[in-house]
């Protein structure tokens, strides 16, 4: 089996080309105001165009409304949305229904617990990304460069694909696949020299070293 590697948050051309160049099998665009790699509508259209087919084009949001995702979706022509907020099972499904797109849910990890509340996204959710809980004060969602404890996925059974976020790098997606069984990682910060900066070689660097994990999952 080989690993699935997502490289999101990019947003610069020579980013895109390193990730499809690289093999990777998703590329992301965040579409938060807060995150230091937001792109608006119109940047990630024309950064989508450099997108082959193949590599799925996925839209990062924190709990957005309605209208905001009719325009991502109607502009940026995507392949997934993934829904990085405090979004409901039923705002999942609402949204996978209206929209018409795969949608994969983001949920923060740290302790069994929160494992075992990811398991209400399992019937509406088409994919699920585990990520790390972000720390106390933090502006904005998702792991912060910060792992979280792989155990506690590792040896879970789901129903959907899922993916496995947070502190991940070119020197420890190895031991976080073999710990994890994850069979798809996502990379942002692990590929960037500064918040929001993403360095090409750091993603190929880690596009190579995905190659040689042996995913189990």
């Amino acid at each position: 089996m080989t690993l699935e590697v997502k490289i999101c948050g990019v947003s610069t051309l020579p980013a895109v080309e390193a990730a499809v160049d690289g093999g990777a099998r998703f590329v992301g665009f965040v579409f938060f105001p807060r995150s230091p790699r937001f792109v608006t509508v119109s940047q990630a259209a024309a950064l989508v165009a450099a997108v082959p087919a193949g590599v799925a084009k996925v839209g990062l949001v924190v709990d957005a409304d309605d209208e905001t995702l009719a325009e991502i979706v109607e502009t940026a022509r995507l392949d997934l949305l993934q829904l990085h907020g405090k979004e409901t099972p039923a705002r999942v499904a609402e949204i996978r229904n209206r929209f018409g797109l795969p949608v994969m849910k983001a949920v923060a990890i740290a302790e069994a617990a929160d494992v075992d509340r990811a398991r209400a996204y399992e019937n509406v959710a088409d994919r699920l990304l585990f990520d790390a809980k972000p720390p106390k004060g933090a502006t904005r969602p998702g792991g912060n460069a910060l792992a979280f404890d792989w155990e506690l996925v590792a040896g879970q059974s789901w129903h959907r694909p899922w993916m496995l976020a947070g502190g991940l790098d070119a020197d420890n997606v190895e031991e976080a696949v073999r710990v994890s069984g994850a069979s798809a990682v996502d990379v942002s910060s692990g590929v960037e020299d500064a918040s929001g900066a993403k360095n090409p070689e750091k993603i190929r660097a880690f596009l190579a070293a995905a190659t040689r994990c042996q995913p189990t999952g």
